[in-house]
């Protein structure tokens, strides 16, 4: 996995004024056997109490062999596996993070190796971080881009807020593991990626409209990231060990790339704040959770759409000597029936109704959903603020 980071680490050389330990983690591999690293990597870091936090499936997925491995080593090792809610769902809220900070404590533990998905990740770096010790990534499937985020994502009250907290100090992503992961998880981390269409153009916007702050650096790092999976989606789509390589290893690159600019802006836009806002009505009526990406990726779909509409009416809502400017970006993301084509293509959903988003909750979304993030100048948001 040398030449991966050595990709990061030219970019990251390109970045003015970059703080040189932001990249300080330790090893990143994504390669077959991977996880057979994991209990040799904890023992040269003389770890005397290790903590594994899965859920039900990824213990058995990952979990159980790698407790016995690192047991082998003659290193303490105390499992907790995150208990679902009522619905059957692992949420990253006050509940599971209760859980496992008062079981970190219970067990003094050392550093936390967090086993699963993406919202076992935010629970475990949330949970690392209040109690200020190190965690470990053993992603189970490619299906988000956060792994190496220090944002988490929690849902406090019901409501979706991002916290600052730690990234990983090394990751071990096994193709053994990740080529067995499920069809839909492998479509919602293709999804996930898509929402780079949106999320790099909203950026963009928000740079030129709003003056928020930009890396070309950073939005090119995401941009080829984004086309490796887009030009190997029939790849992707037949999980083969070289498909399931592309996609994690954009996912990752996705992830450093927020790093390096030290905000989700590269990755997350408007795209983003309709998936999080059909999550927390979801969760206020009680109804089973959509995966992350499943949801990015035909919100996706949805902003092109409106983006496109919005520059072929003149609707755009900024000062004249920025309208072309504007139009010319938005001209870069492919049109609605483009995106739906590629979810189509690995097997995901296309449309909200496959999603169980009802046509007055995908209005509802588009009119209110830049409020969850009231902090980013989006097009959405300005469209929505001069209506």
């Amino acid at each position: 996995m040398t030449h991966f980071m050595d990709s990061i680490q030219q970019a990251a050389s390109r970045i003015e004024g970059l703080d040189p330990d932001l990249l300080a983690i330790g090893p990143v591999l994504l390669e077959h056997g991977a996880v057979q690293q994991v209990a040799p990597y904890l023992k040269d870091q003389d770890y005397g109490h290790v903590a594994i936090v899965a859920d039900a499936r990824t213990y058995d997925i990952a979990g159980q062999a790698l407790e016995s491995s690192i047991q082998e080593l003659g290193v303490a090792v105390q499992v907790t596996i995150i208990d679902p809610d009522h619905q059957g769902d692992v949420i990253a809220d006050e509940a599971s993070i209760i859980q496992l900070i008062l079981a970190l404590k219970t067990h003094s533990s050392e550093v936390v190796v967090a086993v699963g998905t993406g919202t076992l990740h935010d629970i475990v770096r949330f949970s690392a971080y209040t109690l200020n010790i190190p965690f470990v990534s053993v992603p189970t499937a490619p299906s988000v881009d956060g792994f190496n985020s220090k944002g988490a994502p929690i849902i406090l009250r019901g409501e979706k807020k991002t916290i600052t907290a730690i990234g990983p100090n090394a990751i071990f992503a096994d193709l053994d593991i990740l080529t067995k992961a499920p069809a839909a998880l492998v479509a919602a981390g293709f999804g996930d990626m898509l929402g780079k269409y949106t999320s790099l153009f909203d950026w963009k916007f928000g740079h030129l409209a709003g003056g928020e702050p930009y890396s070309e650096v950073v939005a090119e790092m995401t941009r080829n990231a984004l086309q490796q999976c887009v030009d190997h989606s029939d790849e992707i789509a037949k999980r083969s060990s070289e498909g399931i390589r592309l996609l994690m290893g954009a996912l990752l690159e996705s992830g450093f790339a927020m790093l390096l600019f030290g905000q989700s802006h590269p990755a997350s836009g408007a795209e983003h704040h309709l998936s999080h806002y059909w999550e927390m009505e979801f969760l206020r009526l009680g109804s089973r959770q959509i995966l992350h990406g499943a949801k990015v990726g035909v919100a996706c779909a949805e902003i092109s759409r409106l983006y496109h509409q919005l520059a072929d009416d003149s609707l755009v809502p900024v000062a004249p000597a920025l309208l072309q400017a504007i139009r010319d970006e938005i001209s870069l993301i492919p049109d609605e029936q483009t995106i739906r084509q590629l979810l189509r293509t690995v097997g995901g959903a296309t449309t909200p109704e496959e999603l169980g988003v009802k046509p007055e909750l995908l209005t509802r979304s588009l009119n209110e959903a830049h409020l969850v993030r009231p902090n980013r100048y989006t097009l959405l948001r300005a469209y929505n603020e001069a209506k």
